[in-house]
């Protein structure tokens, strides 16, 4: 072998040796803007997955994950949306036709449709647990896209049936929150308002969410007064070890206080299932709810969900059939979703609701907000601090365990947080705020167009206009 030969074999041993030694800093890739896309990706997956691992506990693993295009998921960071296994949604209005469907593939089945006794379920919705199919495909993804071909949606693109979605405290990709709640580096609530202690007062607010925790009420003086919950919508919180998304819901109505010092805030404990619930239980409890706690003006959701074929819920259709206010005497306030997507995020993308994105103190879009001409306005949604249970709190997304070793955070009381949950309840206290000042109280709707005109201009990520509304700081 030649002298050039030896020498060129020497260092290309040279480089294979620094390569190997340098491979676990991976120096070169964090100079490549495509890796840090892609490592970014890799801890969305891994946090979705987690997070999903959180809600299938909760439901005791009666859910599953479906992709866009209609199958079930074998990893949960591929899920569109969840869903409850076996049972899907119906109109009432569309029986007749979803019948004849079913009897006509009656040699596709195993049994009959059998309808769940809600004793206070929503009119003109029914919750139905599908017979088994013969072909061994999914009973409900495989059997709604069969039934879709025969029962087309309706005019308004309103399915005859649907799956059960799950609602989730908004984080896919991350499924609200986005992370984790952090201890605070100030003692007074984030962003900062000039509200008038008079700021709601005549106005009910729900806030529907995980819970009150009601020791935040001696803790704070902007709480010290209108925020009730039912005994069963009371959280309970084990201070030794603070669960995922607990206090989630005592954070919010701390926000909305914070702009509406006045107003009457019910909160109702509708996401007790690791920050989710199920589609048709959430639409009976808001039901219910309406009914029993004097018909509230402004109903706050800090949660929400993709769906199948970016359909329209057609569990929330029913209930705004039924109540018949949504969107005129009662207005309906919820989170854009924290996926960084254009699609749907319901309920938020109603007409007659409004979906809220998230921005950061230098007003602009969140990178994690949805958005898109669905999301009609957007607030801060990024760094709040606001009331939190007292109590330790060990972190479980990836980017908060490090050498195998969660994170250990200790909150007093407050905590930081971020996502369009929180932008939410900053537009519903601004919105019962100028309700009060106006002396309208019965047309929400009105007191809305005048905070989205003194709103300031700003553009989303693909260039679009969009308005922005409250503090930033």
């Amino acid at each position: 072998m030649s002298q050039p030969d030896r020498t060129f074999l020497s260092i290309t041993r040279i480089g294979s040796l620094l390569s190997r030694l340098l491979r676990p800093w991976d120096w070169w890739r964090r100079i490549d803007p495509d890796d840090d896309e892609r490592r970014d990706d890799d801890l969305g997956r891994a946090t979705t997955r987690v997070q999903a691992r959180v809600i299938r506990r909760a439901f005791d693993g009666e859910i599953a994950g479906a992709t866009e295009d209609g199958s079930r998921t074998k990893d949960d960071a591929d899920a569109a949306y969840f869903f409850r296994p076996g049972y899907a949604l119906f109109r009432a209005d569309r029986m007749e036709e979803i019948n004849g469907f079913f009897e006509r593939r009656r040699e596709d089945f195993d049994g009959e449709l059998i309808i769940e006794d809600r004793q206070r379920g929503v009119p003109g919705l029914l919750s139905v647990r599908l017979p088994a199919r013969r072909d061994e495909h999914d009973e409900v993804l495989r059997t709604l896209q069969d039934l879709e071909a025969e029962v087309a949606p309706d005019s308004d693109g309103r399915p005859a049936a649907s799956p059960d979605h799950v609602l989730y405290v908004v984080n896919t990709g991350h499924l609200c929150p986005y992370g984790e709640p952090e201890e605070p580096r100030t003692d007074a609530p984030v962003p900062r308002f000039d509200s008038s202690r008079a700021d709601g007062e005549g106005v009910r607010v729900s806030v529907v969410d995980t819970g009150w925790w009601p020791k935040a009420a001696t803790q704070h003086t902007w709480l010290h007064a209108g925020v009730v919950a039912d005994p069963q919508d009371i959280e309970v919180i084990n201070q030794a070890a603070i669960q995922e998304y607990g206090g989630h819901g005592t954070f919010v109505a701390g926000i909305v206080k914070c702009a509406a010092p006045s107003a009457h805030v019910q909160v109702e404990g509708a996401l007790t299932h690791g920050g989710a619930v199920l589609e048709s239980e959430i639409v009976e409890q808001l039901h219910q709810a309406y009914h029993e706690h004097g018909d509230p003006q402004l109903i706050s959701i800090s949660a929400g969900t993709h769906s199948r074929n970016n359909f329209r819920l057609i569990g929330f259709d029913a209930l705004a059939d039924a109540l018949g206010v949504l969107g005129t005497k009662t207005l309906v306030i919820a989170a854009a979703g924290n996926d960084s997507s254009t699609k749907p995020f319901w309920p938020a993308a109603f007409g007659w609701a409004v979906g809220v994105g998230a921005v950061d103190p230098d007003a602009k879009v969140a990178k994690y907000s949805n958005h898109g001409p669905w999301v009609k306005v957007y607030a801060r949604g990024t760094d709040h601090v606001n009331a939190f249970p007292v109590g330790t709190y060990t972190c479980y997304e990836p980017q908060n365990i490090h050498n195998g070793v969660p994170d250990v955070r200790n909150f007093k009381g407050l905590a930081q947080w971020s996502g369009t949950s929180f932008a939410t309840p900053v537009v519903t206290g601004l919105i019962a705020a100028e309700m009060s000042r106006s002396g309208n109280l019965k047309d929400p709707s009105a007191a809305y167009a005048t905070v989205f005109g003194a709103g300031i201009p700003g553009t989303d990520p693909d260039g679009n206009a969009i308005t922005i509304v409250g503090p930033l700081t």
